[in-house]
């Protein structure tokens, strides 16, 4: 039977590191490979690398709950988890509204477009009624 006295105390930081460095290394990997943009990457790196920070200095999280006046030190890793959540959703819903007024602009500058085409190709058939529909 295992007991806790013979397992090592620094494995949890140990795996958080690893956790924390593959993370990282995913992350540049996906912008190498441009499977996705810097400007997108930044969050999730500084995340990362916050991560990476809280997992080789262990004292930091107690140091961290102290400031903010938490009373049990892992508790504050959840605090932090959610902020970097919430950075990141209100990254992407800034980009997901900047997008989406774009594919607007586009879609009403095709409209023009189509427009434009239509009275140039009816200008260069002058021949042609304008009202080709024949009543039955």
């Amino acid at each position: 039977m295992v007991t806790l006295k013979n397992i090592d105390t620094n494995i949890i930081q140990y795996i958080s590191i690893l956790g924390s460095v593959v993370f990282i290394g995913l992350i540049i990997m996906l912008i190498r490979n441009k499977r996705i943009k810097e400007e997108f990457a930044i969050l999730w790196l500084f995340f990362g690398l916050v991560f990476l920070f809280l997992s080789i200095w262990r004292g930091s999280l107690e140091v961290i709950a102290r400031i903010l006046g938490i009373a049990y030190a892992p508790a504050a890793i959840f605090l932090i988890l959610i902020i970097a959540i919430i950075s990141i959703l209100i990254h992407l819903s800034l980009i997901t509204s900047r997008l989406t007024d774009q594919a607007k602009v586009m879609i009403q500058e095709l409209g023009l477009l189509k427009i434009e085409i239509d009275t140039m190709k009816k200008k260069s058939k002058p021949d042609c009624p304008e009202d080709s529909h024949t009543e039955e």
